[in-house]
């Protein structure tokens, strides 16, 4: 019934102001005797439930709220402080219960009624909160609060990274983003925070100082007390009283300490992280128990203690070296299971195995990264590949087939498409890669390395530097993730392998179900099923999606009655998607920066296609040669000021100049004056060679 009560008062928002007026209370209005115990135990509760909640929470950002919590705690600590104090000053000169029940009991049975123990005792608490678990606590917070700020950049990048390749959804790179500067807040408030307890801690010093000697003064000149009187009431009754809030500070300063040296954990609280890596390895607990045992041995120490610790710390190492035994005998003893020998059957066309579409192969090091079983997550990121590139290409991407491969490094993967090999790397699992983006603030201890995907400069780090790599600069991601970009950079790269009649049909069945009159038109009766693939080929190929099929096929069935020329057609298709193909280059920019040919050497080309054929075959290799040198020149120039590399050709040059740059002048994407959509405007900035 108070639990369900205090949640209505929480969800009405009354609670906090409730708190703010009993403190203010507390410190305007007398309050009796009575009263003050009941705060000063509610205080003690709060602060053992505070710290209860700090060692069952998995992660520091399940408690958010704990900076907050802090403040409330310790302000509420003061209050009563304050109140506590006016009471010891008013009515101290009555005797040791003058204050109430919990500070008579601090002061009489804690300490004895001894005044000078009390004192020693109260400073040996401060010494402790202040001077160990304060300061310490606060040093984290500040180091933590620093760090992590840092990292601020390399973690947005990750994400970035991780979105981009298709690992995590829009979603879950905005949780992750969300909770990166939750981290920070949690962090930044927790340096704050500390300052909190320190302060608490120095205050309770000169509380106690000055009650005492406010309690002579009192004692001695108003009530006419002798000096010995006066010093027993008033010290004992300002030493319970600072005993009362020494230990809910001292609660609170543990909660605080631990809430930021721990790692987080999201399937693990403190105990049973403590449990599982403290309790796991008999080894140091049978050392241990050797040790005490030896020193209980030597004559004039307290034999009974050290036999007896020693015996429990040997018998706990026994009982962990028995439940590891027991386990690895379970393990072992399973017998395989029996497999039956195949029975011989006659061959047929079902032991001809098709080719692989898509193919992965790994060496035996590898296998925890696909095994669901070992905590392998590169099934389902690969996963996320596949629909990534489905949603952006504008078809079904095959599925990717998985086997290990004995014949591979033990670190090394193959990528393969319709049977052939693709590419090849290798990737060390129990590392990870930090990867330099162009700009890093430093260098990095670990093995060099590369990019499979873009070739980038790379560094194989310990897992405990990636905070500190992303300090730096440096995109830091594991194996499974350097994998599964790889293999996205290589399906978007071919994805025109990969599309054939069948997903041309499926295209079909699919535009059938939106606009059944133009995909019946469309094949057979103007164009054969083999150049509208032809055709989107094509189109993949130049990088161009397929998603809109409804524009694709009614460019088509326009235009595929006067010709079948899948070139032709591509052309036209190409004028049509001319924004969407812009605005995946340069987006919304209005204006598009581009460089051009040379009149006199776009009609030169002009007049050798126009003879050679779209080969280019009649080209002197002198004058490929020095167009291409100044295209990489103007590219790479375009990229440094933060540009998109786009030659804008006429129409009967470009399919061949695409073809020139494609595989050797990365990034350069090549135009026709058709497909700039009229609202763009075009800024001419350089122009290539003149002929020779």
């Amino acid at each position: 019934m108070l639990i369900d009560r205090a949640k209505v008062l929480a969800r009405s928002g009354l609670g906090a102001p409730l708190i703010v007026l009993l403190m203010l209370m507390m410190v305007v209005l007398p309050l009796p005797p009575f009263l003050l115990d009941l705060l000063f135990t509610f205080n003690i509760a709060l602060s053992l439930i505070i710290l209860l909640v700090v060692i069952y929470t998995r992660r520091p950002l399940d408690f958010a709220v704990f900076p907050t919590v802090l403040l409330v705690a310790t302000l509420l600590r003061l209050g009563l402080n304050v109140a506590s104090t006016r009471v010891v000053l008013l009515q101290g000169h009555q005797g040791s219960d003058a204050a109430g029940k919990v500070i008579e009991a601090f002061g009489e049975f804690v300490i004895g009624g001894n005044y000078t123990v009390g004192i020693v005792v109260f400073v040996i608490l401060v010494i402790i909160n202040f001077v160990v678990v304060t300061k310490g606590a606060g040093r984290v917070s500040e180091v933590s609060a620093r760090f992590t700020l840092d990292a601020m950049p390399g973690k947005q990048m990750a994400i970035d990274a991780d979105l981009n390749a298709g690992l995590i959804t829009q979603d879950e790179a905005r949780a992750r983003r969300l909770e990166v500067a939750q981290e920070a807040d949690f962090y930044g408030s927790m340096d704050g925070s500390s300052k909190f307890v320190r302060g608490d801690a120095v205050a309770g010093i000169l509380i106690l100082f000055i009650n005492i000697i406010g309690g002579l003064i009192v004692g001695i000149l108003q009530h006419q007390l002798s000096f010995a009187e006066a010093l027993h009431n008033y010290t004992l009754l300002t030493i319970g009283d600072g005993l009362v809030a020494q230990l809910p500070s001292l609660l609170l300063s543990v909660g605080s300490a631990m809430i930021v040296t721990r790692v987080s954990s999201s399937t693990q609280d403190v105990g049973q992280q403590f449990s599982n890596q403290f309790f796991n390895d008999p080894r140091p607990l049978g050392l241990s128990a050797g040790v005490v045992g030896l020193l209980g041995l030597i004559p004039g120490m307290p034999n009974v203690a050290f036999l007896l610790l020693a015996s429990v710390l040997a018998g706990t190492s026994y009982r962990i070296w028995r439940r590891l035994a027991d386990e690895l005998q379970r393990t072992a003893g399973q017998a395989p299971p029996v497999i039956a020998p195949p029975e011989i059957k006659e061959l047929s066309w079902d032991d001809v195995m098709p080719v692989d579409l898509i193919g992965l192969e790994v060496g035996y090091r590898l296998i925890p990264l696909v095994d669901k079983n070992q905590g392998g997550q590169l099934m389902s990121k690969i996963k996320g590949v596949r629909r990534k590139l489905s949603q952006e290409l504008g078809f079904l991407i095959p599925s990717v087939h998985i086997r290990d491969n004995l014949d591979l490094a033990p670190n090394a993967y193959r990528i393969s498409l319709l049977g052939v090999t693709a590419s090849e790397a290798e990737v060390l699992p129990e590392r990870l890669m930090a990867i330099n983006p162009g700009q890093v603030f430093g260098s990095l201890k670990g093995l060099a390395g590369q990019d499979p995907a873009f070739g980038l400069e790379a560094v194989w780090i310990e897992p405990e530097q990636k905070d500190h790599a992303q300090t730096l600069g440096y995109t830091v991601v594991d194996s499974g993730a350097v994998i599964a970009t790889h293999l996205s950079h290589l399906l978007q790269s071919h994805a025109y392998r990969l599309f054939g009649h069948e997903e041309a049909q499926q295209l079909l069945a699919s535009l059938s179900k939106s606009a059944p009159k133009l995909a019946e038109e469309l094949v057979p009766k103007t164009l054969p099923l083999s150049v509208l693939v032809k055709v989107l080929q094509n189109l993949l190929q130049e990088n161009v999606p397929i998603r809109d099929i409804r524009t694709i096929a009614e460019t088509l069935a326009e235009y595929g009655g006067k010709s079948q020329d899948p070139g032709a057609l591509t052309a036209l298709i190409r004028s049509r998607l001319g924004s969407l193909i812009l605005q995946k280059i340069n987006g919304m920019e209005k204006e598009v920066t581009v460089m051009t040919l040379d009149p006199e050497l776009e009609q030169l080309l002009q007049k050798i296609l126009q003879s050679a054929g779209q080969e280019g075959a009649g080209i002197e290799p002198g004058l490929a040669e020095q167009m291409h040198k100044s295209l990489e020149e103007k590219t790479q120039k375009f990229e440094m000021e933060g540009r998109s590399p786009i030659l804008l050709v006429s129409s009967p040059v470009r399919p061949w100049l695409a073809r020139f740059v494609r595989h050797t002048i990365s990034g350069l994407n090549v135009l026709s004056y058709s497909e700039i959509p009229e609202d763009r405007q075009v800024k001419v900035v350089a122009t290539i060679g003149q002929p020779g």
